[in-house]
């Protein structure tokens, strides 16, 4: 772990400037990030930003960073592992009157549904509990800070622990950021947990791509439902939808001696290589069902073993 000493040293300086000859001409042109950096700070995360051309200013608590925010602007903030979720968001709160679309990654040490939710609320850029990777957490900080100028795109229309309604932009990095939510949000044990995140992000994807053309002006509706027995997640997209009957470049529609004959109609068609989606999430959840126009699907993962079925099947209702 990093010292006390060396956050001191490094407080207010420029990662960058100490990497380069110029260091006033990068910083100029570099984006900002400010790190609330406690004892925690993970060594291999601190040792990627210092390989970054970005301007990287530490400070030791959510109250020296307020102090901060009054007087420069910053791309993006982390947050510490150790300071609680509440209290992040609430630091989120107070900066976004002087800052309103400055970028936070909250990292806390635990957190609730309600926390996700709040964040979601506050328009956070991501949040992280343990246990994370620093693999992804690094890939959110660059989605953060080199992504295009917009607002976020994920809206929380609605928000209780046991339903959710949210509306997503079509955009495959804003899909990656909702599944980092989504799975600090559901509250399930990991492998059923594990199993809906596939499920759901593969009927995500599917409407981003064909429903919304991965069209940024095209929004996907988004459910989740959780009861005492079961998780439940709708998805929305916005196109004109499709009959299952179509489907002849999927693998749900493989006859069962023939796993692979969607793979040449796909590639008469110019797809990409794929479309196991719709089979694997069978296998994965125990009910996926489409509504008749063909641009809604709901899934449900029964969490009582009596309840499922022995088989999923995709219905249309």
């Amino acid at each position: 772990m990093l010292t006390a000493a060396l956050y001191i040293h490094m407080r207010g300086t420029s990662l960058e400037g100490r990497m380069d000859p110029n260091p006033d001409q990068s910083i100029a042109q570099s984006h900002s990030m400010l790190v609330v950096a406690d004892k925690d700070l993970n060594p291999v995360l601190f040792d990627h930003l210092l390989t970054q051309k970005w301007k990287v200013e530490y400070v030791s608590s959510n109250e020296e960073a307020l102090s901060q925010l009054r007087k420069s602007r910053y791309d993006l903030i982390l947050t510490a592992e150790g300071t609680s979720a509440k209290e992040d968001i609430r630091l989120l709160q107070q900066i976004r009157v002087a800052q309103p679309h400055v970028r936070m990654i909250i990292l806390t040490r635990e957190s609730t549904t309600e926390d996700v939710l709040m964040a979601l609320r506050q328009r956070a850029f991501s949040f992280f509990s343990p246990p994370y990777t620093v693999e992804r957490l690094t890939e959110m900080i660059h989605m953060a800070m080199e992504g295009p100028a917009w607002d976020d795109g994920i809206e929380l229309v609605s928000g209780t622990p046991v339903w959710v309604r949210l509306l997503v932009r079509c955009d495959r990095k804003t899909a990656e950021r909702l599944m980092q939510f989504f799975e600090e949000m559901v509250d399930v044990p990991d492998e059923e947990k594990n199993e809906i995140a596939y499920a759901f992000r593969e009927m995500l994807i599917n409407a981003m791509n064909y429903g919304g053309k991965f069209d940024p002006q095209q929004y996907v509706e988004i459910s989740y439902f959780r009861t005492r027995h079961a998780v439940a997640c709708r998805v929305k997209d916005p196109g004109e939808g499709f009959s299952l009957e179509e489907l002849y470049h999927a693998a749900v529609k493989n006859p069962s001696d023939d796993p692979f004959r969607h793979i040449p109609v796909r590639e008469a068609f110019g797809l990409p290589p794929g479309g196991f989606g719709i089979l694997l999430s069978l296998h994965l959840v125990d009910e996926l069902i489409y509504n008749e126009q063909g641009n809604e699907v709901l899934l449900v993962k029964y969490l009582n073993p009596e309840r499922r079925p022995q088989r999923a099947d995709v219905k249309v209702v």
